[in-house]
């Protein structure tokens, strides 16, 4: 027993710090973006440092992000072992979220790597990139929202899914 409580502990502290150093690298892009690549870009694009701002909006989500994604393990560890139900949920919602969050880092980081180093690209592929920075920055803003509704509601939906469930298996 104890040493499944040592591994469980380890499990969900290791995500914790992984989150918080991965939060904590994204800060460190976030200042390299500011102070160096916005007007390595702003150049390249030959578009104002203004109209740039979806980049440093779409790295304050990911900071942000990588903030509550940290808390969740902690969160995780502490949900009692015996509510398989919320349990099950919440993992859903936290896997959900943290997928989002890495398709906007990689976003983020890789494919906005590729318009700071390359000047070939044309104005169309960074028109699309702007789109689907900018998406991925909602959509995953609002992943997160609801991860953090749900479990500033104990996970609520869980015990509403099934006690909806059960009483339509008592109408049969």
């Amino acid at each position: 027993m104890a040493k499944n409580a040592s591994d469980r502990y380890m499990h969900y502290y290791e995500r914790w710090a992984s989150n918080q150093s991965s939060r904590l690298k994204a800060m460190e892009d976030l200042e390299k973006l500011q102070s160096v690549q916005l007007k390595e870009l702003s150049d390249k694009q030959s578009t104002p440092e203004t109209q740039l701002q979806f980049t440093i909006e779409a790295w304050l989500q990911i900071i942000e992000c990588r903030r509550v994604l940290k808390w969740t393990f902690a969160y995780g560890y502490y949900l009692p072992s015996h509510e398989h139900a919320k349990k099950q949920f919440f993992e859903y919602l936290q896997g959900e979220a943290e997928a989002g969050l890495e398709r906007l880092h990689h976003c983020a980081e890789e494919e906005l790597n590729q318009f700071v180093c390359n000047t070939e690209d044309t104005p169309k592929n960074f028109s699309d990139f702007r789109k689907k920075l900018i998406g991925l920055t909602k959509v995953t803003k609002t992943y997160f929202e609801n991860l953090v509704k749900a479990l500033e509601n104990d996970l609520a939906d869980v015990s509403k899914s099934s006690t909806n469930h059960e009483s339509l298996l008592e109408k049969r």
